[in-house]
């Protein structure tokens, strides 16, 4: 327990350092940005003197109160969930992030489940049957290892998707199809949404995967010549048992680098949803720089923060719970 109140200490110093750079964003940035929030906003609509005292205000531009004070004010107003309003879209910012977040949880969480159980089973695999076959699999693994995020995904558009030029198999635009499909719970927007998530959590699980694979190969052939594993075999242990007794051993390293690999997947999972036009939270934090929406921009860069930040709390309780090492050194 000792160990996961000192982490989580660590965690909110970290969480206390991005909400600090989330404030200054808007105030550091060169030039006038009220200005250019004021041109945004008047392409969708007349901002009037009220308007822009508004934008003003939440930027601390041209205010008569110190930098201090209004740093205060905005951690009053994240501690009561009030995120700022945003003038892109015309709603306050925590409602909007409440709508875009499940999207990308949802993708995240099986995208990176998948990638995980995938990895861990085929690098287990690889390195129980090393020297025959599925050697020929680390080449493919490290190539996918490389390959961008993005890249993978508008070759997947490319190949797979009805935008593309080949197999046309895959939706490859939006959360749903927009022209056909209402949103709520009936078949056809169940189904709609599968099938617009297939490519997205297929680039997510392939170009994250090959990180597992390799991880949990090294770790097991490491753990395969230790003397329990040794002392297994020569016993006559079925084969299935003392490849579990490596993996169990050999998972520790990798759920202590899961932590990395959940930012790594995170970071991938915005330029994924910005190509595939995905209704998550990377995808509007994208367009919100585009038309310059600081409010919005800052929220979307909170919740990302701390939906990582609490990621990598629970990946740190689970390597905890699994290994009596760490426990009895806290």
């Amino acid at each position: 327990m000792r160990a996961l109140v000192r982490r989580f200490g660590v965690y909110l110093l970290a969480a206390w350092v991005a909400v600090t750079v989330s404030f200054l964003l808007p105030r550091v940035v060169p030039g006038n940005p009220v200005a250019g929030a004021v041109a945004r906003a008047s392409q969708s609509g007349n901002c009037n003197a009220q308007c822009v005292r508004a934008i003003e205000l939440q930027l601390g531009y041209n205010v008569h109160t110190s930098l201090w004070d209004q740093y205060t004010q905005y951690i009053g107003n994240l501690l009561h969930g009030d995120l700022g309003h945003s003038w892109s879209e015309n709603a306050p910012v925590g409602s909007l992030i409440l709508s875009y977040l499940p999207w990308t949880l949802v993708l995240l969480g099986i995208s990176t489940t998948l990638a995980f159980l995938g990895g861990s089973a085929i690098g287990t695999l690889i390195a129980w049957r090393r020297g025959s076959w599925t050697d020929w699999l680390i080449p493919f693994a490290t190539f996918f290892q490389a390959l961008p995020f993005f890249f993978l995904g508008i070759v997947l558009v490319l190949v797979l998707g009805q935008t593309g030029t080949m197999l046309k198999w895959f939706p490859s635009l939006f959360g749903y199809d927009i022209y056909a499909t209402t949103p709520g719970p009936n078949l056809p927007y169940i189904g709609s949404v599968v099938s617009h998530a297939v490519l997205p959590a297929a680039t997510v699980v392939l170009a994250s995967m090959a990180g597992f694979i390799l991880s949990i190969r090294n770790q097991v052939i490491t753990t395969m010549d230790e003397d329990f594993v040794l002392v297994a075999q020569a016993k006559g242990l079925p084969g299935r048992t003392v490849v579990w007794y490596a993996v169990r051993n050999a998972l520790l390293p990798v759920v202590a680098n899961f932590t990395i690999a959940i930012s790594l997947v995170v970071g991938g999972q915005i330029l994924v949803e910005i190509v595939f036009n995905y209704p998550g939270i990377g995808f509007h934090l994208f367009d919100a720089l585009g038309k310059l929406d600081y409010p919005l921009v800052q929220g979307v860069f909170v919740v990302i923060t701390l939906v990582v930040l609490v990621a990598n709390l629970i990946a740190d309780a689970v390597y905890v719970a699994i290994d009596p090492r760490a426990r009895q050194a806290a």
